[in-house]
């Protein structure tokens, strides 16, 4: 009996209409060159929702070339190809699109290539100059664009990366698969990609292709889906390698250099120091001292949070995965620290990636709320006494020269934010109250392609957690309290610094403390700078100045919003550097293997 060497597998989503004679053309075509029994056709069937199974399955059992691989749940053509190629047989793996856009007599000369030990992929091209490719222009601008994307961002030597006609060998495919992590229509790119990458052999020859049934441009497979994936895959293989520790600590260091450099130009700096030296040592410990009080109700409430969710932990573990996490966001550009926290509750407590994503956005959506509304409430009351008209004449420029600006990106920023924290806050509340199916009924609105359908997937599954805490009233108050009791000392924090430089607490200072703080940290949540170092300093002051009685001015209020942040990330580091020792936790791995933890691994049947 001959072995099969060759496997050909066809991915099939509900295509009962053609499925039949794509299997009677493909077993002709490959009789015609290859030895009886040297070959299988797998039709890989995907969750499909029409009759394709029950004609995979009749075909498999008529023909024992044929074989029948099938999936209740919709894996992605991507994931269907890979799933399929495990259990193929062959050691040459091959597949094209089952409408039969290309034209069949070129199956010889794929099979071959890679079947003859000459090259390690082969793939046909729609967009080489020998080749007869019908490209209407609704389809092949669009394909040009992509392209063209793909060979500048992705340094790809190939023409066409999309043409569903392939073929791998088995060792090349076995090493390839377990780096590519898209599961849909990016697969191919990302393969022939990182073939390129790993020095594998590629062959790219021209095809006759003829399009068929319709197509369109779809916002969200070609838009966020296949441009989100350039970006990943850019990210992964160019930029990604060069972000050493070193690297991250250096570009932070040297932003935090320019801005202090920047602040010379209106300030002048022996004066913030002399101002910082006359801060009484007792009272700054004793604003370390209430910051740090607010760690454990970080802790709690993230344990509140996940009870909610069905996952039931220690409050003392999770203040050291907030320290830990919350380190990393200072240490490490874009927030990479945010996922650190999905890392640590998974490796030292097997919670699930999805939900601590989840329950971080959480405790994200509370955080601003929170803060909006702290913000907001002095806003009234500045209004309502007449002081408002000077925050406005600051921000105008009106006061504090160059310091204006800074503190008007900030405070811009902040209003933005707050306005998003509230309408997520709304649209979450909004939808936890109904049955309604928010999520599919907008991304179907945007595209009927089988992408939306994985997209949708993945955001219902994050928000069903999120929806989880908003709808369970005795939680939502819980975790809104908590909330405003962490805010509320991260405030008096602020408060004890103006006493350690000798200002009494009036009403109207507390008030305006209030006020900074708050916009401040709603500033910082944009990732613009380390730790939203400057941000958080160019807000505080701006507002404090204008705001405070006339002994309090510029100087003064940098000088505490700088001792203030940095009494902060001190406790932050502090309590970091602790619970990665506590909980043996490397920083810069858990922000290596949370980069790769957002996608939902789907459950496969045979």
């Amino acid at each position: 009996m001959t072995a099969v060497e060759v496997s050909v597998v066809l991915p099939a989503y509900n295509e009962e209409d053609t499925i039949e004679e794509t299997v009677s053309v493909t077993l002709a075509t490959l009789a015609s060159f290859l030895p009886e029994g040297s070959f299988e056709v797998i039709v890989a069937e995907d969750g499909c929702a029409d009759r394709t199974p029950e004609i995979a399955t009749r075909l498999a059992s008529e023909d024992d070339r044929v074989r029948h691989i099938h999936s209740e749940t919709r894996l992605g053509r991507g994931g269907a190809l890979e799933y399929a190629f495990e259990r193929a047989e062959g050691e040459t793996l091959v597949y094209f699109d089952t409408d039969l856009a290309t034209d069949m007599r070129h199956l010889e000369e794929l099979v071959e290539s890679v079947r003859s030990d000459e090259y390690d992929v082969a793939t046909g091209s729609r967009w080489m100059a020998e080749n007869r490719a019908d490209r209407p222009a609704k389809r092949g601008i669009p394909s040009f664009g992509y392209n063209t994307l793909v060979r500048g961002m992705l340094r790809s030597d190939l023409k066409d990366h999309q043409c569903g006609f392939k073929a791998f060998d088995r060792q090349a495919f076995e090493a390839l698969a377990p780096t590519v992590q898209d599961e849909h229509w990016f697969w191919d790119t990302e393969m022939l990609v990182k073939a390129q990458r790993r020095g594998f052999r590629v062959k790219e020859f021209p095809v006759d292709w003829t399009p068929k049934g319709d197509s369109k441009v779809d916002i969200v497979r070609d838009v966020f889906g296949m441009g989100s994936q350039i970006l990943r895959t850019g990210w992964e293989l160019s930029v990604s390698p060069r972000i050493t520790p070193r690297v991250s600590l250096g570009a932070g260091t040297m932003l935090v250099v320019v801005a202090l450099l920047l602040m010379t130009q209106y300030l002048n700096p022996q004066r913030v120091l002399d101002e910082m030296a006359g801060a009484d040592p007792a009272l700054i410990a004793v604003s370390a001292a209430i910051y740090a009080i607010s760690w454990p109700l970080r802790g709690a409430r993230y344990r509140d949070i996940l009870d909610t969710m069905g996952y039931h932990e220690r409050w003392d573990f999770l203040t050291g995965a907030v320290f830990i996490s919350q380190t990393g966001n200072l240490v490490f550009p874009a927030r990479l620290g945010d996922g650190v926290r999905a890392y640590v509750v998974k490796a030292r407590r097997s919670i699930p990636y999805p939900t601590g994503f989840a329950s971080l956005a959480v405790e994200r959506v509370f955080d601003l709320l929170t803060i909006t509304a702290l913000a907001g409430t002095v806003m009234l009351g500045l209004a309502a006494t007449g002081s408002a008209g000077e925050l406005l004449a600051a921000l105008t420029g009106g006061a504090g020269g160059d310091t204006a600006q800074s503190g008007q990106t900030a405070v811009v920023v902040a209003a933005a934010v707050g306005v998003a924290a509230i309408g997520a806050v709304g649209v979450i509340i909004a939808s936890a109250r109904t049955d309604r199916n928010f999520v599919r009924s907008a991304i179907g609105r945007l595209s009927d392609d089988s992408y939306a359908d994985y997209v949708a997937g993945v955001v219902e599954t994050f928000v069903a957690d999120i929806q989880t805490v908003t709808a369970d009233g005795l939680a939502f108050a819980r975790v809104g309290l908590s909330s405003l009791l962490i805010w509320t000392l991260d405030v008096v924090t602020a408060l004890a610094i103006f006493a350690a430089f000798g200002y009494p607490l009036d009403p109207s200072l507390v008030a305006v403390s209030f006020f900074a703080v708050s916009v401040g940290n709603l500033a910082k949540v944009l990732p613009l700078t380390p730790g939203g170092v400057g941000l958080y300093e160019g807000a505080f002051t701006i507002i404090v100045a204008p705001l405070t009685p006339a002994a309090i001015g510029v100087t003064v209020a940098l000088s505490v919003a700088i001792v203030d942040h940095a009494v902060k990330n001190a406790v932050t580091v502090l309590g970091g550097v602790s619970s990665m020792a506590w909980l043996n936790v490397s920083l810069t791995t858990a922000v290596e293997e949370s980069r790769s933890a957002g996608d939902i691994e789907p459950e496969t049947t045979d």
